[in-house]
C-alpha cells in the first residue's frame, strides 16, 4: 500500500475517529481514540475476510474496545454486568453463548466475545444453527482478545483457549468444556448449541435469577 491508497486509508480512519470521539469527550482523549481505531482496524484487516466491510467492523470493533477501556478504568458506568466470552477462533462456542445470553438476559447483561486466534468469519454451521432457532448472528464477527475487555468483565468464560486469557486477581472465572463445532456436521453444532445453552441458563441463574434449564 502506498501513495493514494495510503492517504484514503487514513481519511478513513481519521473519520472513523472523529465519529468516534464525541461519545467519550470526557472520559477518553482524542488521542486515544485514534490510537484505538488505527490498531482495531489493523487487526482485523490481517486475518479478515470481509473485504468492504472491514471500515464498518473496525469502527464496531474500536467502540466496544473504548467502552471497556473506559469501563475498566472508572470511566463510565457499567449498569449491568459484563460476560466476557473466549474461545479460540471466537467463530463458533463464544458466539452461541452470546448469543444466547443476549436472548435469555433479555438487556440484564451485557455480553462480548473475542478469540485468541481469531477466524476470518462466523462458522456457516454455526450460524445456520443459531439462524435456526430465531437468532441472528449477521452483525457479529470474530475478533481477537485484549485487555481491557478482560479488564472490564464482571465474569469470564473461557471456552478451549487454555492459558491465553489474561487473568487479573479478583475477577470471576469460568471454564467450559465444551465440543469444538468447525467443521462439524450441523447435527453435532445443534448438539453443541443446546449443551451451551444449558451453561447459559446456569449462568444467569447465579447472575440474575433466571430460572436455570434444570428448574
Amino acid at each position: 500500500m502506498g501513495g493514494a491508497a495510503d492517504e484514503r486509508r487514513e481519511a478513513l480512519l481519521a473519520r472513523i475517529a472523529a465519529s468516534l470521539a464525541p461519545r467519550f469527550d470526557g472520559s477518553l482523549s482524542r488521542q486515544t481514540v485514534e490510537w484505538y481505531v488505527r490498531e482495531c482496524h489493523n487487526l482485523l484487516e490481517r486475518p479478515s475476510t470481509v473485504g468492504r466491510h472491514l471500515p464498518v467492523l473496525a469502527e464496531r470493533f474500536a467502540r466496544q474496545r473504548l467502552v471497556a477501556l473506559a469501563q475498566s478504568q472508572g470511566l463510565a458506568a457499567k449498569p449491568v454486568p459484563e460476560v466476557l466470552f473466549v474461545c479460540t477462533a471466537n467463530a463458533g462456542r463464544s458466539q452461541i453463548a452470546a448469543a444466547l445470553t443476549a436472548r435469555h438476559a433479555g438487556g440484564r447483561v451485557h455480553v462480548r466475545t473475542a478469540g485468541t486466534c481469531p477466524a476470518g468469519r462466523i462458522d456457516p454451521m454455526v450460524g445456520l444453527a443459531l439462524t435456526e432457532i430465531g437468532l441472528d448472528p449477521g452483525m457479529e464477527f470474530p475478533k481477537p482478545l485484549t485487555d481491557e475487555v478482560v479488564a472490564a468483565a464482571d465474569v469470564v468464560v473461557t471456552m478451549g483457549c487454555g492459558d491465553a486469557c489474561p487473568v487479573y486477581p479478583g475477577k470471576r472465572y469460568q471454564d467450559w468444556l465444551l465440543d469444538e463445532p468447525e467443521d462439524a456436521p450441523l447435527e453435532e453444532v445443534r448438539a453443541i448449541r443446546d449443551h451451551i445453552d444449558e451453561r447459559v441458563r446456569e449462568l444467569l441463574a447465579e447472575l440474575i435469577g433466571l430460572p436455570s434449564a434444570r428448574q
